[in-house]
């Protein structure tokens, strides 16, 4: 008897535990404020090749004399967020990646035609893709002649072949991409009226601030020859791009788009891969505004004219301290002829390689003398999205740095100047940066976002 009411106290408690439990899964908080349980962990790891470059205020602009009279820069204190960093500018080999990532992606739609094997045709649930998407999972059989004849169109035709040679014809790597339009999303005048259930100033519907771009993402290896007149750079048109023994020199003859739609492609690279492994996607990676390029330059040398502190090129050896046109036009006297392999000089004190000389770098920011003065010092960004038939005064972006054709004032840390975005150089290359989420709290960049 004694047994069965133990066996019966027994089953009520195990009753009260299964019933709290239930109750429990209804109302998890019990009333109280607790926010959204079951969230994922995030932990922003470093991106593959980039440093962590914490926040930080600093006094943007010359460090010493403006020495063409130009005064297109003034000093300005300006804040920065922190954010990741490529620790060199993007390499040939880096970019050739994106390149062959175009050449497959037209490859699968082109064989998709053929072989729906080459394609995605539903989601997840079973819903049809309109339109479907490349299946990447399904080998391009290159070698194998059902594949080769329906891949033929992308090849250069017979009578444009040089020595009967069968090479990609590089003017059909085109790439479709798509960019948020935030500042015009967040116009006051654009905003979604909840009274009407409409957009104001006749917007459709959100799509209108989806911006979408078509480009030609090869480079331009022509700009060896036509950047200079009277000089003989065709081994450099002929080899720079392709061949192995240039893989880690800076890429250039990219325009700012082209870099631009470099950094959309690398950003749907990561996502799609986190995407499938069910982890949460990562900030896009951009091109760095002007003042992040600035602070990520000093190194944290907020006087110094240089990345590597001093006001001089040389070090205590005599040695040049980067790659650019060294007193009257000696170039080779500073280890360099044109363009050398990144890394080779020492890093500034964040660790970052060729932030003066070697390659000119894009920056996200349009151009314009007068920008200190209205730009906002908290994250100062100034953009324009010049269209194809704007003036060209309105299609000048920022570039920094100095390159191996400019004298030593362009290696300067607030040094500015500018280029036009539809157009290349054999002199400007680029490098990405990436958003920190989360405040810096001193750690190093570390995964906490603690406050």
């Amino acid at each position: 008897m004694k047994k069965q009411i133990v066996t019966l106290s027994s089953s009520i408690v195990l009753v009260s535990i299964l019933l709290g439990m239930l109750g429990s899964c209804g109302d998890p908080g019990k009333g109280q404020l607790i926010g959204v349980q079951y969230r994922d962990d995030f932990y922003q790891a470093i991106p593959y090749g980039m440093l962590f470059i914490p926040q930080g205020s600093y006094n943007m602009g010359p460090s010493d004399q403006d020495v063409p009279y130009s005064f297109t820069a003034q000093s300005k204190t300006v804040s920065l967020a922190a954010f990741y960093m490529d620790e060199t500018e993007i390499v040939n080999n880096e970019y050739r990646q994106f390149v062959y990532w175009v050449r497959d992606s037209i490859a699968h739609k082109m064989l998709g035609e053929q072989n729906e094997a080459h394609l995605v045709t539903e989601d997840e649930w079973g819903q049809p893709l309109e339109p479907p998407i490349n299946n990447w999972r399904e080998k391009i059989r290159w070698d194998e002649q059902e594949d080769r004849d329906v891949l033929e169109p992308l090849y250069l035709p017979q009578h444009e072949r040089y020595y009967r040679r069968k090479e990609l014809d590089t003017r059909k790597l085109m790439f479709d991409y798509y960019m948020i339009d935030y500042k015009s999303a967040a116009s006051k005048a654009n905003r979604f009226d909840f009274k009407t259930g409409k957009y104001l100033n006749g917007i459709p519907d959100r799509s209108y601030f989806i911006r979408k771009d078509k480009i030609n993402i090869y480079p331009d290896t022509l700009c060896w020859v036509h950047d200079f007149v009277y000089s003989f750079n065709e081994p450099m048109t002929n080899a720079y791009f392709w061949h192995p023994a240039y893989d880690y020199y800076p890429v250039v003859g990219v325009s700012w788009k082209q870099a631009r739609a470099f950094c959309v492609w690398r950003t749907q690279l990561l996502n799609e891969y986190l995407i499938s492994r069910d982890e949460t996607i990562v900030q896009d990676f951009r091109l760095p505004t002007e003042s992040e390029w600035e602070w990520a330059a000093r190194g944290g040398l907020d006087l110094s004219p240089f990345p590597w502190g001093g006001p001089y090129i040389r070090n205590s050896n005599g040695c040049f301290l980067g790659n650019y046109k060294p007193l009257r036009g000696n170039y080779l006297d500073d280890g360099g002829l044109q363009c050398i392999i990144v890394a080779h000089y020492a890093p500034n004190d964040f660790g970052l390689y060729d932030m003066a000389g070697n390659a000119a770098e894009w920056t996200s920011n349009a151009f314009d003398e007068s920008a200190y003065n209205f730009a906002h010092d908290i994250n100062m960004d100034y953009v324009y999205e010049a269209k194809d038939d704007d003036p060209p005064v309105l299609k000048r972006k920022v570039t920094r740095g100095g390159s191996w054709t400019g004298i030593g004032y362009y290696m300067q840390t607030g040094t500015r100047t500018y280029e036009y975005q539809d157009t290349a150089k054999c002199y400007i290359g680029f490098r990405c940066v990436e958003s920190y989420l989360g405040r810096d709290i001193g750690d190093g960049g570390g995964s906490s976002n603690v406050y």
